[in-house]
C-alpha cells in the first residue's frame, strides 16, 4: 500500500498500544559522531564500557542492524496516571524530607523496557502484517542505540540541555523506544529547540554533572551513581546525594517545560507501595527477599539487593547528618551486619555522623545540680 496513508494508519495502532507520539527518521547521523567521540574521549561515560565498546555504531543504525532504511521513533508519557497538578512541588518537598527514600518518577511501576518492547514488538507485527514480510527490530535503551538524536532527528522533541528530549506539549517526563525496519517510510521533520537562553537544569544538577550545555559527565550524575555505577560512590559526592536512593530527577524537575508533562495511560508505571514516599527506616528492613518481592518486574531489581543497600546508607548517611533520630541509626546499624567489605564502608561512613546532642533538661537534679 502507499506509504504516506500507512503511517496514518501506524499512528492510529500506536495510540491504541499506549504510545504518545511516533515518527520516522533516516539512518544517516554521522553529524553525531565527532560528539559521541568526544564524550567517550573524555571519559564522561564513565564505568559504562559497552558504551566505548560499541564505538561508533550507535551513530549508524544501518551496521546495527543490517538492512535498514529507517528508524520509527516512539515516545510514551510516564507520569503516574493520578498524578496531581503541581506534582514538580510534591517532589521537591520529598527531596526536603531527608528520612524519606526518593526513587525517580520513571521507576516507581513497572519496568520500562519490558512494557515498551512488548508494545513496540506489537506495533512492528501488525506493520508486517500490513504490508508483508518485513526485516525489523525493536529496541528502547537496549543496545547502542542514539534514542535522544534519533528522536529529535525524527521531529519527536528536541535535545535539552540536560541532553535528555522534549517537547512542548508533553515536557520530558516519557520513554524512548524504536523500530529498525527496512521500509523506505516517510520520513517525518525535525522540530526547532526551544531552550533559549534558560540553564535552569544545568543550575540545579545537584552534583554539577551536566558540566556543559548538552554534555552531561555521568561519573557526577546521580543517576549513574545509583544505577549504573557498580562499586564504591565517591566520598565527596555523597553528601551532595542527598536522600536519592534510585535516580535523580532534579533536572527534570526545575525544567519549565515540564509543567506541560502528561500523565500516562498505562496503569503499568502507577507507582507501587513503597516506592513513593516510604522512608529510608523502612526500607533498610527489607531483606534481599522482600526486596526481590517488591522490585519484581520493576527496574529496580536490575542493580541487586547489594546496591540497593549501598544507596539507602548513603541516604541513611546524609539523613543523620541533617539531624535524624536514633531509629535510623539502629536500622543502618541492623544492616550493617554481615555486609561484604565494600557495603560495609558505606554503611560505616553513614554511622560515621555524629549522635545528635543530648537535649537540656528543666529538671534540676538531672543535670546534677545541688539540692
Amino acid at each position: 500500500m502507499p506509504l504516506a496513508p500507512l503511517m496514518d494508519r501506524l499512528r492510529g495502532w500506536s495510540r491504541e498500544l499506549g504510545f504518545s507520539q511516533i515518527a520516522v527518521a533516516d539512518v544517516d547521523l554521522a553529524h553525531a559522531e565527532p560528539g559521541l567521540q568526544a564524550w567517550l574521549d573524555a571519559g564522561h561515560h564513565g564505568g559504562m564500557h559497552y558504551m566505548a565498546a560499541h564505538g561508533m555504531k550507535r551513530a549508524r543504525p544501518a551496521e546495527l542492524v543490517p538492512g535498514t532504511l529507517r528508524v520509527i521513533t516512539a515516545r510514551m508519557d510516564y507520569l503516574p496516571r493520578r498524578t496531581a497538578p503541581g506534582w514538580q512541588a510534591i517532589e521537591w518537598a520529598g527531596l526536603a524530607r531527608p528520612t524519606q527514600a526518593q526513587v525517580s518518577i520513571y521507576a516507581r511501576g513497572r519496568d520500562y523496557h519490558k512494557v515498551l518492547r512488548m508494545r513496540l514488538q506489537k506495533l512492528a507485527e501488525r506493520l508486517a502484517a500490513e504490508v508483508g514480510p518485513l526485516g525489523y527490530r525493536v529496541f528502547t535503551d537496549s543496545a547502542p542505540v542514539l534514542e535522544v538524536e534519533l528522536a529529535a532527528r525524527s521531529g519527536l522533541g528536541w535535545r535539552g540541555k540536560h541532553t535528555l528530549a522534549l517537547h512542548r506539549e508533553a515536557g520530558s517526563m516519557f520513554f524512548l523506544g524504536e523500530i529498525f525496519v527496512d521500509l523506505p517510510l516517510p520520513v517525518t521533520a525535525p522540530v526547532s529547540a526551544h531552550c533559549g537562553a534558560c540553564s535552569a537544569c544545568i543550575d540545579v544538577c545537584p552534583t554539577a554533572a551536566i558540566v556543559a550545555p548538552y554534555r552531561v559527565d555521568a561519573r557526577r550524575c546521580i543517576s549513574y551513581l545509583t544505577i549504573e555505577h557498580d562499586g564504591t560512590i565517591p566520598v565527596e559526592l555523597r553528601p551532595l546525594i542527598g536522600n536519592r536512593v534510585y535516580g535523580c530527577d532534579d533536572c527534570q524537575l526545575a525544567c519549565p517545560w515540564n509543567k506541560f508533562a502528561q500523565p500516562a495511560v498505562l496503569a503499568d508505571f502507577d507507582a507501587r507501595p513503597g516506592m513513593a514516599g516510604a522512608s529510608i527506616t523502612e526500607l533498610l528492613g527489607w531483606d534481599e527477599a522482600e526486596f526481590l518481592r517488591r522490585t519484581e518486574g520493576s527496574a529496580i531489581r536490575r542493580i541487586g539487593f547489594a546496591r540497593w543497600r549501598r544507596n539507602l546508607a548513603v541516604a541513611g548517611g546524609n539523613a543523620l547528618r541533617s539531624g535524624a533520630d536514633a531509629s535510623l541509626r539502629a536500622a543502618l546499624a541492623q544492616a550493617r551486619q554481615g555486609a561484604e567489605a565494600g557495603l560495609a564502608e558505606h554503611f560505616d561512613w553513614a554511622l560515621s555522623a555524629p549522635a545528635e546532642p543530648a537535649a537540656l533538661s528543666c529538671d534540676p537534679l538531672a543535670s546534677g545540680a545541688d539540692e
